[in-house]
């Protein structure tokens, strides 16, 4: 972790800082340009000052202790402030750098977000991204993420969602499947039919599927012989492969409707979406990286939009 160690002094704040993301001591020195005998006894003086364990240790690596996870957090913010405070006297602002984490679920990942990547790059050559594709809830403070895009805001008032735009659910199925099934002609009709099932790593439940009837919402446990988990586009996937119906996002099955390998399925009854947001945890100083991707990505879905 490099966070311009030039502009502020290197104290004991900064060392537990990179310690924590790297969950090395080691591996902190070597980034900050110390040793690892200094960031270890930076870490263990300011152990003593608060009278709290930051780490738990083993041979192999260190981990953030809860009261770690939780000082951590501040910490960050407090030093991202110091740096755009003297920024700012000085006249430098400067440009977005460093890496940036980003968690993302698979299929917005894969359709939406990552061939972006490219051109936010092309503006801001100096940030870097680590990115982490997969469906799971994430621990924000503990393994250093800086963002996350996620379906569903969590309803926890600690983290800020911005929508970037509500994505349109439609149910296909694979000609063959459908010549040897028939055709559903209301989702009442689903309990008769494979429904490939997509589990929700937050509830270890298969998410219902969504449907308008006269004007409202409906929700449908639409079961099956399969249940896929992690990536839905497995489900895709086998839906494609002739095993049954499936629910997904337009975005991701597009290209399959225009060839014929997918048939839309009671469109009369579609028209439900899922909002996908950005999110960061309310409170935090977000970085000039952070700020400058959020926009990106709020201005490229507005384009696409448009």
């Amino acid at each position: 972790m490099r966070r311009h160690f030039e502009d502020i002094l290197v104290g004991s704040i900064e060392l537990f800082c990179a310690a924590a993301e790297h969950g090395s001591f080691t591996a902190a020195a070597q980034a900050v340009g110390v040793t690892p005998a200094a960031v270890s006894r930076s870490v263990s003086r300011l152990e003593a000052r608060l009278g709290v364990r930051l780490f738990v240790r083993t041979t192999r690596r260190v981990s953030l202790s809860e009261a770690g996870r939780r000082y951590f957090d501040q910490c960050r913010q407090a030093l991202a402030q110091l740096i755009d405070a003297e920024r700012a006297l000085t006249g430098h602002q400067g440009k977005p750098s460093g890496v940036l984490r980003l968690s993302v679920p698979t299929t917005y990942g894969h359709h939406r977000v990552l061939p972006l990547l490219p051109q936010f790059r092309a503006l801001y050559p100096d940030v870097r991204f680590d990115v982490h594709v997969s469906n799971r809830n994430i621990d924000f403070v503990g393994e250093g993420y800086d963002l996350a895009i996620r379906a569903r805001a969590p309803a926890d008032s600690g983290f800020v969602a911005r929508k970037l735009e509500d994505a349109e659910l439609v149910v296909v199925a694979a000609p063959a499947y459908l010549a040897r099934a028939g055709m559903p002609a209301m989702p009442a009709a689903l309990a008769q039919h494979d429904c490939i099932g997509f589990v929700l790593p937050s509830s270890g439940r298969p998410v219902p599927w969504l449907f308008r009837d006269q004007g409202k919402v409906t929700e449908v446990a639409a079961g099956g012989s399969y249940c896929v988990y992690e990536d839905v586009l497995a489900g895709v996937t086998l839906a494609r492969s002739g095993a049954g119906l499936f629910q997904a996002y337009r975005f991701t099955i597009e290209e399959d409707l225009r060839q014929g390998s997918l048939v839309e399925v009671l469109a009369a009854h579609g028209g439900c979406s899922r909002p996908f947001s950005v999110l960061y945890p309310h409170g935090r100083h977000l970085s000039l990286k952070v700020r400058a991707f959020v926009e990106f990505l709020l201005d490229a879905r507005a384009g696409q939009r448009r």
